[in-house]
């Protein structure tokens, strides 16, 4: 649903838009009618998630080639930044040089371009162990691992550069993003793969020879961690929005991306065993540490701002996502 009745179309600089949640940015905006210029150095994303669009080949800490990339532009959605909570932790460098470092070249070349309307792809992550769930967007941010910390850094500096030089953005918090497009075009390619859903359909598909569940003594009804999922594409959509919404002379802000329910890790098999016919072998480990037992957000402040609901369930994330895993799987074959 938009936030008013027409649509000014603009020109926007996709960062890590070969990435999965870029990409299916990149496919919401161009439906929606803006153009769009892809900006990525493809170290973790794929071109085949890039086809059809208008594609610069080069790192966000490149300032020559951002220069040249941002001419024309009227907008900017920032999604290129290292996001494995365990790799941050095992080598912190790695992310702020990437996260923060990298990051504020681009922010610079973005404010020297004259450019004013910035998305911000940031996590739930800044909230670190959050002390009330759901979670608003008043909780302390306190992150708990370098990841959080570096997509913390960040929402420090749009607050600063707002502050200080007229700068708008929207910084979405995003819960456990999830699914692929319902055309099965594109969908999540990360590797390794680390997040739920993914690994329970690859178990399924055979690809790994069982599904490892990390903790079942938590203090939740079954067990198992519960989390906020939330299809890939509802995000998108909301990424759409937010920037009409700057562009409609919308104030800075920073609002949470989920459906405001929770999932266990065992809901989720559940449904993707229905999805897929059969059931799925799996172990049980020992609980990741700083893992906390739930994190469900309360997106109240995205509805009301951007007239925005996430409407696609969990089951259809996990169907989604299925078609997605069996598409790719047969053209490799």
């Amino acid at each position: 649903m938009s936030r008013c009745a027409y649509t000014l179309l603009m020109r926007v600089l996709v960062t890590g838009g070969a990435g999965y949640i870029g990409s299916h940015a990149v496919r919401v905006l161009t439906r929606r009618g803006h153009e769009v210029r892809v900006y990525d150095d493809f170290s973790t994303g794929h071109r085949q998630l890039a086809q059809g669009v208008d594609v610069v080949d080069a790192g966000i800490g490149d300032a020559g080639k951002l220069k040249a990339a941002l001419r024309g532009i009227d907008a900017v959605m920032h999604f290129a930044a290292h996001a494995y909570v365990g790799e941050s932790v095992q080598n912190p460098r790695k992310y702020f040089q990437n996260n923060v470092e990298a990051g504020l070249v681009f922010l610079n070349q973005v404010l020297d371009s004259g450019i004013r309307n910035f998305i911000q792809s940031s996590t739930c992550a800044v909230y670190g162990m959050p002390k009330e769930v759901p979670i608003r967007e008043t909780e302390l941010r306190a992150p708990v691992n370098p990841y959080g910390a570096s997509k913390l850094f960040f929402e420090n500096a749009l607050e600063a550069y707002g502050a200080a030089y007229g700068f708008r953005y929207v910084a979405f918090r995003y819960f456990n993003a999830a699914g692929a497009d319902e055309s099965g075009d594109i969908g999540e390619l990360h590797d390794p793969e680390t997040h739920l859903v993914p690994r329970v359909l690859q178990a399924a598909a055979g690809m790994i020879p069982e599904l490892e569940i990390f903790g079942t003594d938590y203090s939740t009804p079954d067990g198992t961690c519960i989390r906020d999922y939330i299809h890939v594409n509802d995000l998108a959509e909301a990424h759409a929005l937010g920037l009409e919404y700057l562009a409609g002379g919308g104030a800075s802000v920073a609002l949470n991306l989920g459906t405001g329910t929770g999932h266990s890790v065992n809901e989720v098999i559940t449904t993707a065993e229905k999805a897929v016919g059969r059931q799925i072998k799996k172990k049980f480990g020992p609980r990741r540490a700083g893992d906390p037992p739930v994190l469900v957000a309360d997106p109240s402040k995205a509805q009301q701002t951007l007239r925005w609901k996430a409407s696609r369930q969990l089951s259809e994330i996990v169907s989604s996502a299925w078609l997605w895993l069996q598409r790719s799987n047969s053209k490799k074959s």
